[in-house]
């Protein structure tokens, strides 16, 4: 944060809301407007650390590497729940490098060595504190070292999914992917990593 911009906001009062999985907070700070004038808010933030995710694709094949999981918050408001995603894990302490490595392993089974940072973004940042490490890496189909999926002990059931760049981004369009980070990544994929024939990327 800029000095200018920290000295914009006076932390009042910090209220401990849940302290169990993760921390939830209710702060109350004062924040000075841009016109000069002071005003009292109240934010509850949910803090859970930050965390990582990559697409692993294969130029060759055109393909990438997903995975299918359940996700309780999703589950209703229309969603079964079981959401397509980019392989993905809180950092508990790693660096980003390390621990997206180890994740993609873990839930994929599939073991890579040259991974890239793309860029880092805010998911949600009206109330979560997360901030997400994007990357990028080739794989090959022998570079399988496992079945994957994910940890039983911490209620993992992962199925891993090989597909097609072009219906993948399809599934997108149609709301069978609906997972912010993994459209993301797509994106990224189609404009930079695999771009088409008839695309300027």
């Amino acid at each position: 944060m800029h000095d200018d911009n920290a000295s914009r906001i006076k932390i009042r009062n910090v209220e401990v809301l849940s302290d169990d999985w993760y921390l939830l907070k209710k702060t109350t700070f004062d924040y000075r407007r841009s016109d000069g004038s002071w005003q009292t808010l109240t934010r509850e933030t949910y803090d859970r650390g930050n965390g990582a995710t990559i697409l692993l694709y294969n130029r060759e094949r055109r393909s990438v590497i997903l995975i299918r999981q359940f996700r309780f918050p999703t589950f209703g408001d229309g969603h079964d729940g079981f959401l397509i995603e980019t392989a993905a894990g809180l950092l508990d302490h790693a660096s980003p490098e390390q621990r997206i490595r180890a994740e993609v392993e873990e839930e994929t089974g599939y073991r890579v060595h040259d991974v890239r940072k793309i860029f880092e973004a805010f998911m949600s940042p009206g109330s979560v504190t997360e901030k997400l490490y994007f990357f990028v890496a080739e794989y090959e189909p022998d570079s399988r070292i496992s079945a994957g999926g994910g940890l039983q002990a911490e209620g993992e059931d992962i199925q891993v999914l090989e597909l097609p760049l072009e219906r993948a981004l399809q599934m997108v369009a149609d709301g069978g992917i609906a997972d912010g980070k993994t459209i993301m990544l797509l994106q990224y994929a189609q404009l930079h990593l695999l771009p088409s024939a008839t695309s300027n990327g």
